[in-house]
């Protein structure tokens, strides 16, 4: 497959001057803003959808999102893709636009006059939960992937450490990618969690990896529905957050067989779903 792809991002912080209160004294200083622009995602003259992200890895981005959309079901039904949204430059309209060629418009066709829309934080609205996922024929996750308690609370400090945008603006959501091991793969940053989630997605999908048997997500902000399909259609066995997860991310893991832990932190968390591959139990 063919890609148009700039230089890394730096659209992904922006620097503006604030006041700043403390202790009484006001004074004049910079700081730093996560970026946020809409990205507009095209096949041919359709338009699939907008989302707004945080620019970097928009080729990553989209390619996640036809995957785990169920839009495409391999890498290689995409056959081209420019994305010019890594370039430096600020305002330039085709920066926030990715131009997709498809193997075939089969699936183009079945969405209508259905376009996706989504928000940072929101992920894509108007789905229809969890029988839309049922319909999709996604599977459960590999039944043999077993991970280690002590390995998982090691996790969260690892992804700290790498998430550079974040240690500057303090607003930005991750996703990271483990072996079993505990070896970091990638981690991605953006405004939209369910963007991290997709960008970590797209980079497995391009990188031929999929479906990431023996493998965890380990996700910064709450493990909500979206963030939990995402992870199934990309054949991942076990989801983390450092937070809460949704009733319906709950019921969705428990009816795919997924391991979904949330409230990782320190040497604590709670296991919500498929508790047998991390070989713990519990007295009742």
């Amino acid at each position: 497959m063919g890609f148009r792809v700039k230089t890394p991002a730096t659209r992904s912080i922006e620097l503006t001057q604030v006041v700043e209160w403390n202790e009484g004294e006001a004074r004049r200083v910079e700081d730093y803003l996560a970026g946020e622009e809409p990205l507009e995602m095209r096949a041919g003259r359709q338009r699939l959808g907008v989302t707004l992200r945080t620019p970097g890895n928009d080729a990553e981005l989209v390619a996640g999102f036809l995957f785990t959309e169920g839009i495409i079901s391999k890498g290689q039904e995409i056959l081209a893709m420019e994305a010019l949204g890594d370039g430096a430059a600020r305002g330039a309209a085709k920066n926030n636009v990715v131009h997709v060629k498809l193997k075939s418009s089969k699936r183009l066709s079945t969405l209508g006059g259905r376009r996706f829309s989504a928000g940072s934080a929101c992920g894509v609205c108007g789905k229809e939960s969890i029988a839309q996922v049922r319909r999709r024929g996604i599977r459960a996750p590999d039944a043999n992937s077993r991970f280690d308690a002590e390995m998982l609370c090691r996790l969260p400090a690892k992804l700290r450490d790498t998430q550079a945008i974040f240690g500057r603006t303090g607003g930005l959501h991750a996703a990271a990618l483990f072996r079993a091991d505990g070896e970091l793969l990638v981690l991605h940053e953006d405004i939209g969690r369910h963007n991290a989630v997709d960008k970590v997605v797209g980079w497995a999908l391009l990188q031929g990896k999929l479906p990431l048997a023996g493998h965890a997500l380990l996700v910064s902000g709450r493990g909500g529905f979206e963030i939990v399909q995402k992870a199934l259609a990309a054949g991942i066995p076990l989801v983390a957050s450092v937070s809460a997860p949704s009733s319906l991310a709950v019921r969705l893991a428990r009816e795919l067989g997924l391991t979904l832990v949330g409230f990782l932190r320190g040497r604590r968390f709670i296991v919500y779903s498929g508790e047998q591959r991390l070989g713990i139990g519990a007295a009742v």
